[in-house]
């Protein structure tokens, strides 16, 4: 049964940009009754999960980092004050009444310390050789993960009190309790005594439950969250802000006055933009939204006025088009060929259970009679001990593996005639050479392999052909219509 509320989500820079979060979309003009019937789940301010684990682009060390590799030593202690550092930092810009800044505070200290504790525990154990920690790590990186959500929370739904609102802080991070159930339960229970007419959940966007959180879903954990909540509590809609808007492509690439906003589009689309690995929403969050037919908006937290991107079940757009140009500039092409491959099975599930186990995340992949080759969002690092595994088992086949880019255009319908040859030419006009093509039956996209050094120019090629120009021409028909 669909309900009046909302469930949205906020993302890590949004969360930063607290005064603006808050006069365009957790209050936003709103007065009494309109300021409720909506659930927010947040992630930690930006940059707070980096120090809390490590840094999600760079690799820099964390708490958790510096705990695996100090072996006893005081990096994560230092790493850990850093954390206090910056969080009481942030409550400092962000609380003027001095009784809430000591009231965040000592959340905060309370928070880190209880944490703290257990890592001093655990390290203790560690120092005496005979007792093994390794199987207790993922436990650690739980605790941590849900730390810079707790925060988050409870500082948003502090301000929010300061400024008149019922708001009320839900913490699902589970950071001192022993009860392992799983996430669905926890949520239930924890909505279960609230009014969602008169007030407003402020939700961490980390739940602890018996699935683990960081270890299914790494750091995509809070948008599962964010995904079962609205299925649970049956929301008519699903929000995400972010501090973008879903954009036709980059516009730092194709230039802000050449993107356009996609402004409707369907689960489709959003599950290759998740293959490719763009922040728009976790497939296995889209999933569930799709499955009870709760629509999806992509909002931008800086236009405020902006009704964003409705991401729907069931949309198809009136005419074939792409909607959007984007893909992975550093991808490896995985290719294993075997003579003998012809007629045999067994040889790709070996492939791909190799694959899983090094955690390669597969992108697309083809094959023929005897070659099959796999596109991956990885490092070489992982496809070259990949490929020392398979080699193992398969010492007779040639397996190499070499650095590419992707560009992918995608569309709710792409089936125009002429689109591939169109995106060929486009290519071929900028001396742009494509090393392989993939086009699905289902016609929501075509992925283009090319050079590494190449993909800026794809990008903006295939955006000028297939997006600019088609918007170009339907202006003049309409144009002409109107005449």
């Amino acid at each position: 049964m669909t309900g009046h509320h909302s469930v949205e989500k906020i993302g890590g820079t949004s969360m930063a940009a607290t005064a603006i979060l808050f006069d365009n979309v957790l209050i936003a003009g709103r007065k009494d009754a309109d300021l409720y019937n909506r659930i927010f789940v947040v992630s930690a301010y930006a940059g707070m999960t980096d120090l809390l684990l490590e840094h999600k682009k760079s690799g820099e060390p964390g708490v958790y980092a510096r705990f695996v590799a100090d072996d006893g030593a005081d990096g994560w202690r230092e790493a850990m004050k850093d954390v206090r550092a910056a969080m009481r930092a942030r409550n400092a810009e962000m609380f003027v009444p001095s009784e809430s800044l000591a009231q965040a505070d000592a959340f905060v200290d309370k928070r880190i310390n209880g944490v703290a504790a257990c890592l001093e525990d655990l390290a203790r154990l560690r120092s005496h050789g005979r007792f093994c920690v390794k199987e207790q790590l993922m436990t650690v990186r739980e605790m941590l993960a849900g730390l810079g959500e707790a925060h988050s929370a409870h500082s948003t739904a502090l301000l929010l009190r300061d400024a008149g609102v019922h708001a009320r802080f839900v913490d699902l991070t589970l950071w001192d309790q022993q009860d392992m159930r799983a996430l669905d339960e926890r949520i239930v229970e924890a909505f279960e005594p609230i009014d969602l007419s008169t007030t407003l959940p402020i939700v961490t966007g980390y739940a602890g439950c018996s699935e683990g959180m960081v270890r299914r879903y790494a750091r995509g954990y809070s948008e599962m969250t964010f995904s079962r909540i609205a299925v649970l509590t049956g929301a008519r809609e699903a929000i995400i802000h972010k501090e973008f808007h879903l954009s036709s492509a980059d516009p730092r690439l194709v230039g802000t006055d050449k993107a356009r906003k996609i402004g409707r589009t369907n689960y489709d689309v959003a599950d290759q933009l998740a293959n490719l690995g763009m922040e728009a929403i976790h497939p296995g969050a889209g999933r569930g939204l799709r499955q009870t037919d709760i629509p999806l908006r992509v909002r931008n937290t800086f236009d405020r006025e902006d009704g964003g991107t409705l991401i729907c079940g069931n949309y198809v757009s009136d005419t074939p088009r792409v909607e959007i140009v984007t893909g992975i500039r550093h991808a490896q092409a995985l290719q294993f060929f075997e003579q003998d491959m012809v007629g045999v099975k067994g040889y790709d599930a070996a492939i791909l259970e190799t694959l899983t186990r090094h955690r390669a995340w597969i992108v697309s992949k083809s094959s023929n009679a005897n070659t099959i080759t796999h596109y991956l969002s990885t490092d070489a690092g992982t496809v070259n001990r990949a490929i020392e595994d398979l080699q193992r088992r398969y010492p007779d086949a040639a397996i190499s593996a070499q650095p590419v880019a992707m560009v992918s255009v995608i569309g709710s319908d792409i089936a125009r005639p002429s689109l591939v040859a169109d995106a060929l030419c486009a290519l071929a006009a900028q001396g742009i050479g494509v090393i392989a093509m993939q086009h699905q039956i289902r016609n929501v996209d075509v992925q283009f392999i090319i050079d590494v050094a190449q993909y800026d120019a794809a990008v903006r090629a295939l955006h000028r052909a297939l997006v600019e120009e088609e918007d170009e021409n339907e202006a003049i028909a309409e144009g002409q219509r109107a005449a």
